[in-house]
């Protein structure tokens, strides 16, 4: 059962990806905020399909520690099933990521014109410069900022160096960030065809406070609560 799911959610992702990537172009000459709501359409309908063809739902925990202006989330990173489903969670956002998604074909056309903080993770300082610069200008247009310090997807009860980007722009804006764990990988593998039906637990922490504090303090302060909290969840 679950390869036949799996084949038939892949199918229904080839079917509608091409001609949602034309529907994204058309939106250029439109303002940012405005490509964001018709461009995300996809990824909302994808978690449709994931839930209604895959049978991966989901729950929120600790909505109300959201803050009531933009932020920086720090999450963890499993797999792609929280890149589409946190437009529907969170605020409009943007994300952090490395320029070369940007080059796939059809995806990567609709993710450019979400206005993504899109970086080249070779230029180093210069890379965290980029960041906390394009990442003040998003915040100040009203988008919420993701960012997986991690780097890259994480197998569940896996753990890496978290990064300094998001903090790095935290600190320089001054925006709360909001930590984030979760279960995805256990129903949605990294890279994997089979997907398995379930209940992803998304938990939202208390948010962090940045001002006055230097980005080393807290990228560890969210690192420490999103790590606790994937020991219960996975």
């Amino acid at each position: 059962m679950s390869v036949l799911r799996s084949a038939l959610f892949a199918a229904a992702l080839v079917l509608i990806t091409p001609p949602y990537a034309l529907l994204a172009l058309a939106t250029f000459p439109l303002p940012r905020m405005a490509r964001y709501r018709i461009i995300s359409g996809w990824a909302r309908l994808m978690v449709f399909l994931a839930k209604t063809i895959l049978g991966i739902r989901w729950k929120v925990e600790g909505r109300e520690n959201l803050p009531g202006r933009p932020a920086v989330i720090l999450s963890k990173h499993q797999s792609a099933w929280e890149t589409m489903a946190f437009q529907l969670i969170f605020p409009p956002q943007v994300h952090v990521l490395k320029r070369e998604l940007l080059w796939i074909p059809f995806f990567g056309w609709g993710l450019a014109l979400m206005s993504p903080i899109a970086i080249d993770r070779s230029r180093g300082v210069a890379a965290l410069r980029a960041i906390a610069r394009r990442g003040r200008e998003r915040l100040a247009q009203g988008f919420w900022v993701i960012v997986f310090p991690e780097g890259t997807r994480v197998a569940p009860g896996e753990h890496r160096e978290y990064q300094l980007g998001g903090a790095w722009l935290a600190a320089a804006s001054a925006a709360p960030v909001v930590p984030v764990a979760h279960n995805a990988g256990l129903f949605w593998p990294r890279n994997a065809f089979l997907k398995r039906p379930g209940t992803v637990t998304v938990r939202i922490g208390p948010a962090i406070e940045t001002a006055q504090r230097d980005p080393k303090t807290i990228n560890s302060m969210a690192e420490q609560w999103i790590e606790e909290q994937q020991k219960a969840l996975c």
